[in-house]
């Protein structure tokens, strides 16, 4: 089967790198798997050139001829199956297969971003989902909201597939040592941008007391998106770390390829955001079998229900710093408990291998 990928850029975003292990899991059922782009941001290109994937990045800056030109690109492609993710991309493919098309198209829903309630683009983007063979979200709370927006979808075309993991890759190293530099280290691998909460946090740990802030050190690893937003920037980060004195508390690093390695040797694993439509870097945490502290967002509050002190309220610093004195205080075998069972729970609902033959059936690849 000659399936087409196509996403708006291959930066390194949740629903970039979720659609890249798709697409190394279709080639690796033998398909014939190729990308397609409009906006050239590199960070996993590698990846797709080592699996052999051809990559064609579509950069044309006048959206309606974007469109046009992406729409040709597909209609000639000869493609048996197109899978798109985020809304814009969606959009477009569902666009180029009017007024009729020859071609299986799943779109994906990735992000719960309560905006798409507020504005006619975003809404009328989940309308045209109508146009495809499905549509997969990554958990219920995003597949509930946008059929608050379409009614009507059709049960039978929407689908509810969460994220895969490769668990050969990620999972937990033997005999790990909690605490081997005598602080919890937490790693928070998220992109920063706003609803990624950086300042939230920031504000968090600023409320810890000076025995609770001895007891942590947390390490942020993400690229900088540009984006205007109060409270937001860069340097407004910086000018909190520096007055509430957290300089040996916080780190914020550039998105590495080495996350993995970095996930495996932390104490946890930490996501604060406002919303998400279901983040990565909890399924990655868990599947490293590591205890995940994170904002009671999309399907987490049901998935991580056995233990709600790890949870927190994202709008509220004082919520964030309750549930990281929570996490300081656990003990070394509560750590490795707590992480054992979150591996377990990973093995059940990430599985690559399952979550990819989900799919191919979607596409009737089989």
């Amino acid at each position: 089967m000659k399936i087409l990928c196509v996403i708006d850029s291959l930066c390194s975003g949740g629903a970039q790198r979720q659609l890249v292990e798709l697409a190394i899991g279709f080639k690796g059922k033998e398909h014939d798997v190729s990308f397609l782009t409009y906006h050239y941001i590199p960070f996993f290109i590698p990846i797709l050139e080592k699996n052999k994937i051809f990559i064609t990045c579509i950069q044309e800056p006048n959206y309606l001829r974007r469109l046009f030109k992406i729409r040709n690109f597909i209609r000639k492609g000869k493609f048996d199956a197109v899978v798109s993710f985020l809304e814009a991309p969606n959009f477009i493919c569902e666009v180029a297969g009017l007024p009729y098309r020859n071609w299986k198209l799943v779109v994906g829903e990735r992000s719960a971003d309560p905006e798409i309630l507020k504005t006619i683009k975003l809404k009328m983007y989940r309308w045209f989902h109508v146009f495809a063979d499905y549509l997969v979200a990554n958990s219920y709370a995003n597949l509930q909201l946008v059929r608050s927006i379409n009614p009507l979808l059709p049960d039978k075309k929407c689908k509810v597939i969460y994220n895969t993991i490769d668990l050969n890759r990620w999972k937990p190293i033997p005999d790990f040592i909690f605490r081997r530099s005598s602080k919890l280290k937490l790693v928070v691998p998220a992109r920063q941008t706003y609803r990624k909460n950086l300042i939230g946090l920031i504000d968090a740990l600023s409320l810890l007391s000076e025995p609770e802030r001895n007891k942590i050190k947390v390490d942020w690893y993400g690229d900088r998106v540009k984006e205007s937003y109060v409270d937001g920037s860069i340097s407004e980060v910086k000018r909190r770390i520096k007055i509430h004195g957290l300089d040996d508390i916080i780190s914020i690093h550039p998105a590495t390829h080495d996350i993995e390695r970095i996930i495996q040797e932390s104490d946890a694993v930490g996501l604060f955001s406002f919303y998400e439509g279901f983040p990565n870097v909890v399924c990655e945490g868990m599947a490293c079998g590591k205890p995940v502290i994170c904002s009671a967002v999309s399907d987490i509050p049901k998935i991580l229900s056995y233990d709600k002190n790890l949870l927190c309220d994202p709008s509220e610093p004082d919520s964030i710093k309750q549930a990281i004195i929570y996490l300081i205080n656990l003990s070394d075998i509560q750590l490795a408990q707590v992480g054992m069972r979150n591996s377990g729970i990973a093995r059940e609902l990430f599985d690559k291998e399952a979550i990819i033959t989900r799919y191919l059936q979607l596409l009737n690849a089989f």
